[in-house]
């Protein structure tokens, strides 16, 4: 079988961008979460989907902004964005989908404790990470388990990430810790870009393990001497950096992997969740409904 483990944050935030705005009866909008139902039934849809879980962010703020003032928060975020994070989750349930709704943790914690645990499970053949976010390259090993970019159709397995990020998976962290995400908050070191973090960690495969001196590299490097400089300077905030890149693989996830089979919908779920987004053709969407007694 293969497990597929959605970022319903990332799925929201498309959907909210690229989707027409909808209002409910209410008066709410709630365009994104229509979209989103689109995108999942469609996933539902697909040949070999069979198990299934999608975590969000149930908030943006993690135990990650206790350890760096700078991290992401969800200021700026347009409500009518944020108002639909609690109905996305709902939406999803009722579409009969495992939900893990993040708070202490985020949702790629979440997905990388899922694809830890699943993998390793003889039955599974591969697990499948639904996102095209590149913190999760780190889950990333060999075709066992890979990261698949539903709008563009492209599957990224470990020969994938090297050739996109010039280091292997487990290194993923190190990269975002020199050279930055800006999308998490995580400002890098100056002067270090993914081509020269990348060709240093290639050989190194740490942080921890790059000499200070550019002379003990091994190999040519253009700007190395400056690099090394910013290197030494920042010694001190890299292993915060690389914490704060580096997912976690212990989210206290309750369900096992028979839990994540999808049976159906839940109809009176699926039925009330129509009438609250004024959405009349939401039943008929839906592949199939869960049998009374499952």
């Amino acid at each position: 079988m293969h497990v597929h483990l959605i970022d319903g944050t990332y799925e929201l935030f498309r959907a909210f961008f690229g989707a027409p705005p909808a209002t409910s009866p209410a008066g709410a909008e709630v365009g994104a979460t229509r979209g989103l139902l689109r995108s999942f039934i469609a996933l539902l849809k697909t040949p070999g989907v069979t198990h299934v879980a999608c975590a969000f962010d149930h908030v943006i703020e993690s135990f990650r902004n206790d350890l760096f003032v700078g991290y992401k928060t969800g200021e700026g975020l347009d409500p009518l964005l944020t108002s639909q994070f609690e109905l996305a989750e709902r939406a999803t349930r009722a579409l009969g989908i495992v939900v893990w709704p993040m708070i202490e943790f985020e949702c790629d914690d979440a997905l990388a404790t899922a694809a830890l645990r699943f993998a390793d499970d003889p039955r599974v053949q591969s697990v499948v990470i639904a996102s095209p976010d590149k913190d999760l390259c780190q889950c990333v090993r060999g075709e066992r388990v890979v990261c698949w970019d539903r709008l563009r159709g492209k599957i990224c397995d470990e020969p994938g990430v090297v050739a996109k990020f010039g280091v292997s998976p487990r290194s993923i962290p190190d990269l975002l810790a020199l050279v930055g995400d800006s999308a998490d908050g995580i400002p890098g070191v100056p002067r270090w870009g993914m081509k020269s973090a990348g060709a240093v960690l290639a050989r190194f495969g740490s942080v921890e393990a790059i000499p200070d001196r550019a002379a003990d590299w091994g190999f040519p490097l253009r700007g190395a001497e400056a690099l090394a400089a910013t290197l030494r300077e920042h010694r001190g905030v890299l292993e915060l950096y690389k914490r704060l890149a580096t997912l976690r693989s212990d989210v206290p996830l309750a369900e096992s992997l028979d839990d994540l089979e999808w049976r159906g919908a839940d109809r009176s779920s699926l039925t009330a969740l129509a009438a609250e987004l004024g959405d009349e053709e939401l039943l008929e969407r839906a592949p199939r409904f869960l049998e009374q007694g499952e």
